[in-house]
């Protein structure tokens, strides 16, 4: 049996995207109590915090269940880390592939210090699980995406800690497609409209064009694996309909 399966609490990294926002009704559907913790760690696309409080407000308007369930909110500065890196997603840099075969993208530590900082805030309220959005399938070049990555650390939290707090990633083993699958299954049509126009992906911040898989300038690699994602997901659904 799973710790999801016995646990009653989670606190969800909650960043107002696409996989996070997925994540987020995930953990609506199995834990009691569900908190989430958003960063501002000086990212270029920091309008996803914004974005972060009106995803909130809809999903609760949008399941009583889950308006029960979803309970506080936090936000953290954890700015240090635009200050220690040089990346395209902390800085005007251009993206591109490094010669160590990394996207600049890539900011070093990013989710091994986001979960570590979650793992202690859920320690304080008494959480037992951490949720998130990490993806193996869909491997963008991220060595702290990888479920080995993952599973070492949650060991490392274990015994730091001297607490079973878990650490569950639903979205390991999915593509992007699957991913817009698992958002329908979990909330209908309502969420995965909720996802596609009020979630934000794009690296670059941009919020103009509503494009049919949602806000973005279309051509940063987080963009293009939206778009190719839910194209498939409307394939796919086109195909069985």
């Amino acid at each position: 049996m799973s710790t999801a399966s016995i646990a009653n609490s989670a606190l969800v990294l909650f960043s107002g995207g696409q996989d996070s926002t997925t994540c987020l009704a995930w953990a609506l559907s199995r834990f009691q109590r569900v908190e989430t913790l958003g960063f501002d760690y000086g990212q270029r696309h920091a309008i996803e915090l914004e974005q972060r409080p009106r995803l909130l407000a809809s999903m609760r308007s949008m399941n009583p269940e889950w308006a029960a369930r979803l309970k506080e909110d936090h936000q953290l500065d954890l700015s240090l880390l635009g200050e220690i890196s040089d990346t395209a997603l902390t800085s005007d840099a251009e993206i591109t592939i490094q010669k160590n075969g990394l996207p600049t993208t890539f900011v070093p530590g990013r989710n091994l210090l986001f979960l570590t900082v979650a793992a202690a805030l859920a320690y304080r309220r008494g959480l037992q699980v951490l949720v998130g959005g990490m993806c193996e399938t869909d491997y963008s070049g991220y060595p702290d995406c990888r479920n080995d990555t993952l599973r070492a650390l949650e060991t490392a939290l274990q015994l730091g800690m001297e607490s079973e707090i878990a650490l569950e990633t639903p979205l390991m083993w999915l593509n992007k497609a699957a991913t817009w699958s698992l958002a329908e299954s979990l909330g209908g049509d309502a969420l995965v409209e909720l996802i596609r126009t009020d979630t934000h992906t794009c690296y670059l911040g941009e919020r103009g064009e509503l494009h049919d898989w949602g806000r973005g300038c279309g051509h940063c690699p987080a963009c293009a694996l939206r778009a190719r994602g839910y194209q498939e997901y409307r394939a796919g659904r086109a195909s069985t309909g």
